[in-house]
This record gives C-alpha cells, structure tokens and sequence, in this order.
C-alpha cells in the first residue's frame, strides 16, 4: 500500500554557513516532543523486523521469537522476500549484509576469519559486513555490450542473459547465517519454504507490479508460466518449484545452489539462451566477509558497507555537510536543499571517476575521506548559486523498486542492515526452468562505454569497465549507526539504484540533526542530485516557496515518483526497539517478535 502522508515544509532562504563550530549530537530525547511528531514507529519490547512485505516481516520476528539473533531474522526474511516480493526479494541476484552482535561472535570457532580479520569492535561488540554483490563471468569483456556502431546495445545490457552477473544472494546469505546466526539454517528457511510452497494471497501492490512487468516477462516461456497472467489480488500464489529449490538450499547451504541441479538448469539455460555463466563461474563464486566503513558524524560513530558497496560516498556526504548547520537553516527549506545538492554532486563525481571494484582496482578510500579532501569539495559549494555539473566535472582531478532493504535488531541489540537486488524489477526478465527464480541483469550497473549513461544515468569512469571476476560498483549501504558511547542504536539502509545513498542520507539527517523520530525521518519528502543528469529530483512533498528559491540559485527541478524504501529500526536506550517501514512502498508495519 502506497502512503501519500508526507511531511509538508516551507522553503526559507538562509545562508549556509559551511564553516565554523558543528552542532552537538542529538540528545537521545528528540528535539521534537513525541506529541509534536506527526509520524510514530512501531514499538517492540523485545527484537523487530522491518521490511518492505509484511509476510517476509513476520517470517523474520517468527525466527526472532524461537531464540534467532538479529541475524536469523535477517536470513529468514531475506529467503522469505525471494518467495512474497519476486521483483526485488531473490535467489538470482545478489546485495550486502552489514551487522553488529554484542559480545564475543562465535565466527572465529567457526573457521569464519582466515586471514585478515573482517570484524571490527564497537560498543562491547564486534561489527562485520557481508559483500554478496555478483561478479561478471570469467568469459565478460570490456566491450560485450557495444554494439556496430560502438554505442552501447541497451536491450543486450539489460534484457538477455548477457545481462546477468554470477548469482550472490544465496552464498552472501549463507555465510552470514553459518558465521554469525545462532540458529540452523533449515530452521531459519522453513518459514519461506511454507510461503512457497503453501502459498500466500496476492497483493494489490504485487498483482499491479506482474501486471507492469508483463512485457518483460512475456518475452520469456518459463517466466511467462510462472507469473502470467498477473494473478488478482487475493489470488493464492504457489510456487512449488521455488519451494524445492530452496528446499536445497535449506539442506545443503550454498552448495544446493552452486552445484547439483539447480547449477545444472542455471547453465542449461545459459548456453541455450547465449549467457556467459559456466559451472566454473559458480564454483568459483565467493561471498566475502569485510570490515565496514566508520567515520563519525557529530559524535555518533557510523558503520557502512566499503566498495564496491555505496558506503563510502554516503561517508563522504556526511564529512561534506557536518560542519553546515543544517538545523538553523531547517528541514527541507531551499538553503537546506541547496546544500545538499551540491555536496550530493561533488560525492558522485568522485563516485563516477574513482571507484569501482577494491579486489581489482585501486580506490583511494582513505584519501577520498580525509579531512582534507572533504575541506577541499566543501569550499567549492556556493552558498548562494548552483554550480553546474559540466564546470564541476572540468575541475575534477581526473541502483527503486529493483531493490529492497530490510532491517533487524533482536532483543540482545544486535543490529543486522540487509539490501539485497535484481538490477531491475524482476532482473531481465529471464527464469530458470524448473528452479522458480528470475535472474538479475547486474552487468549493466559496470561501465559499458565510458561517459555513457547506464539505466540511472549514472556516467561512470575505467575504474568501473567489465572484467572478468569484477564486481558492479553499487549504491546498496546498508548503515549502522551507534551512539556517542559506542552502543547500536540505528540500521536502515534502501533500495532506490543511484537514490540510495542520498536516501539514507536523508534519513540520518532528519533523525540526527533536525530531531524526527524514526518514522518521520523515514516519511519526510526526499531528493536527489548525482551530478549527471544537471538536476534535482524532488518527490511531492516539497514547498513551492523552496522549489522556486532553488530555481533562483540556478538549480533545474524536476518532480521525481517517490524514491527510495527506507525500512529502518531503532534500539532504545532503555531497551527495546523501535521500527518503521517506509510508507513509499510499504504494504504493513515492521513486525515486533
């Protein structure tokens, strides 16, 4: 069900004061009083789960509530999304798992953490991240989208097998539940093996998605048998062979997936179809445990997902706008706005230059954090005049609805972010026969052409072109946030491809500096810049006052659909936790234990 309550906020033009003291932390009381608020987050006593389809929710408070951790619940909802959410939820794609547990984790008993030790500690714990993302084929080229006339083919870039990336999700999701969840796996996959194979009613949001997507899933027989016609909302949807897929799974961990029959239909219908993936290119495929990002913002310590991840360019716009009193100046008002804008195009044109896969290419992170690079892109924003993309890019030194987030906290406080994607709504199209699951179109978030526009218009350099073994660069970071003292308190993250960033951007700005609770944070009318395309997207919601004063300072609006799926959860202080599911594509409330 699509909310329509959003925050309404006029635009007053202040000056932007982008040097000087940082305001102090927010208090654990909100700056606004509860009764002030207009939006109110879900309350548990004990743990919650907050995802985008209410039934992948509950199956993930079910496993909370029989003794699962933070991460259990995030496993389980994830497999259940494969099943309640085809468009986004997946076994053929791919995403990243950031995660803190309290206490001494037991991946070390597990033989998790050979070699250089992933985990980080904080707060009497020990954060870790999960990078699941796909890689291309051993047989991908730099070139394989380019067609006669040295344009890139967008129909082979993203709608034949040529498109998809060697699967993650299932190996990502594994490794995460054997290293760091308490529960066994079958268990913790039984609620999505009932979904799908008992079925569950259509809803209205999921009927309206097949029905959108039928031009694409038409074109292909087996995704055609599975999903068409769009079944009507009510409708028992069953998926039986789904459900013996991830009975697999269930029984043999990624192995299930990687090799035996359901490796055997993946690459039938590769080399019948004309895709690249081999049984060489499973078998060979890793998820890999990462040390999260950290840097701190306004004394909150904040941990993301590393490259090829987004998390270091949401950093970055952190670092950029700390010392900007965004408060003063006020919420979504146009000297807000402005500032983030510019800041948002100086982070992804670093973006778009520099970073691309750290296991193949070298990306400059502690430079492109340090103070001094972040001194140096801040003076460069008028406080007064938008600076167009074409002068920023002259001085330069050199991933919506495809997507979902879901987040968790158990009743110990551990914390899991979870954002996991297909590329597009229902990746390519394409299913594997017999298997029950669609497969991503991944390849076409690298670099086809340099300068070129991929599906969000992202303009990315070199350091992003396809090879062989690479992983896409992506905006998924998923975040977690802790307090002053070293205690968890925030995970969210969204889907949204190049909005992602500046969506949980949003979101930690209006819970940390101007004082929303989680659910008005998450509510509040979002927007977006990304250097390329010259322009700010602004979804409905934002005063006609603030949209006029931006264009007067040089900026081009444009009225954007609603970005982004922030599903967020919060840990009191006191105990227990705090949930919200963002009203933009929400179908029900997070869902306590």
């Amino acid at each position: 069900m699509r909310a329509a309550l959003l925050l309404l906020l006029a635009g007053i033009a202040l000056p932007v004061r982008a040097q000087g003291p940082v305001t102090p932390p927010v208090p654990e009381t909100n700056v606004l009083l509860e009764g002030e608020q207009r939006f109110r987050p879900q309350w548990s006593a004990g743990g919650l789960v907050a995802a985008q389809e209410p039934l992948a929710s509950a199956a993930g408070a079910a496993i909370l509530r029989q003794g699962g951790n933070a991460v259990d619940g995030a496993v389980a909802s994830a497999f259940a999304l494969a099943v309640t959410l085809p468009q986004a939820g997946n076994l053929g794609g791919g995403g990243f798992l950031l995660l803190w547990l309290p206490g001494p984790t037991p991946a070390r008993q597990r033989g998790c953490l050979a070699g250089a030790d992933p985990e980080l500690a904080i707060g009497g714990g020990m954060a870790v991240a999960v990078n699941f993302r796909e890689t291309a084929p051993a047989a991908a080229t730099a070139t394989m989208f380019l067609g006669p006339d040295g344009q890139v083919d967008r129909t082979r870039a993203t709608r034949s097998l040529l498109s998809t990336a060697v699967p993650g999700s299932v190996a990502g999701l594994a490794l995460a539940q054997r290293c760091y969840g308490r529960l066994p796996l079958a268990q913790v996959m039984a609620p999505a093996i009932r979904l799908a194979a008992q079925g569950f009613p259509v809803s209205r949001e999921l009927s309206d998605s097949l029905a959108a997507a039928a031009p694409r899933l038409q074109a292909d027989p087996v995704s055609r048998r599975l999903f068409l016609p769009p079944p009507v909302p009510g409708t028992q949807l069953r998926q039986g062979e789904l459900a013996a897929s991830l009975r697999r799974i269930a029984a043999e961990g990624e192995n299930g997936f990687y090799r035996g029959p359901v490796a055997d239909a993946l690459v039938g219908a590769m080399e019948r179809g004309g895709g690249l993936i081999t049984h060489s290119d499973l078998l060979a495929y890793r998820a890999r445990l990462v040390r999260p990002l950290r840097r701190e913002f306004r004394g909150h310590p904040v941990l993301t997902m590393p490259p090829p991840g987004g998390g270091l360019t949401l950093l970055q716009l952190l670092g950029i706008l700390e010392p900007f009193d965004l408060a003063a100046t006020g919420l979504n008002a146009a000297a807000s706005l402005h500032a983030m804008a510019e800041a948002m195009n100086l982070a992804y044109r670093d973006r778009n230059a520099l970073l691309g896969d750290p296991d193949q290419v070298p990306v400059p992170v502690e430079r492109l954090l340090s103070p001094a690079h972040l001194e140096g892109l801040r003076r460069r924003i008028d406080p007064l005049r938008h600076t167009p993309a074409p002068v920023l890019e002259a001085a330069a030194a050199t991933e919506g609805t495809n997507t979902t987030h879901l987040s968790v906290a158990d009743r110990q406080g551990g914390l899991a972010a979870l954002t996991t994607t297909l590329n597009f709504p229902y990746g390519n199209g394409i299913s594997v026969p017999g298997m029950g699951f669609l497969l991503n179109n991944e390849m076409d978030d690298f670099t086809a052409l340099p300068g070129s526009a991929n599906a969000f218009g992202l303009r990315q350099g070199a350091a992003n072109a396809i090879a062989p073994g690479r992983r896409p660069l992506s905006s998924m970071a998923p975040t977690l946030v802790f307090r002053p003292d070293g205690r968890p308190w925030i995970a969210t993250g969204s889907p949204g491809g190049s909005r992602i960033i500046t969506t949980i951007l949003q979101v930690l700005l209006n819970r940390m500096v101007h004082g929303l609770n989680l659910a008005g944070a998450v509510a509040a009318p979002r927007i977006h810049s990304q250097l390329w395309p010259d322009r700010i997207d602004g979804e409905e919601g934002l005063s006609p006052d603030s949209r006029r004063l931006l264009e007067a300072m040089g900026h081009t609006l444009r009225r954007a659909p609603a970005m982004g799926a922030a599903n967020s959860v919060e840990v009191l202080a006191g105990g227990g936790s705090l949930g919200t599911v963002d009203p933009r594509r929400a179908e029900g409330p997070a869902v306590p234990e």
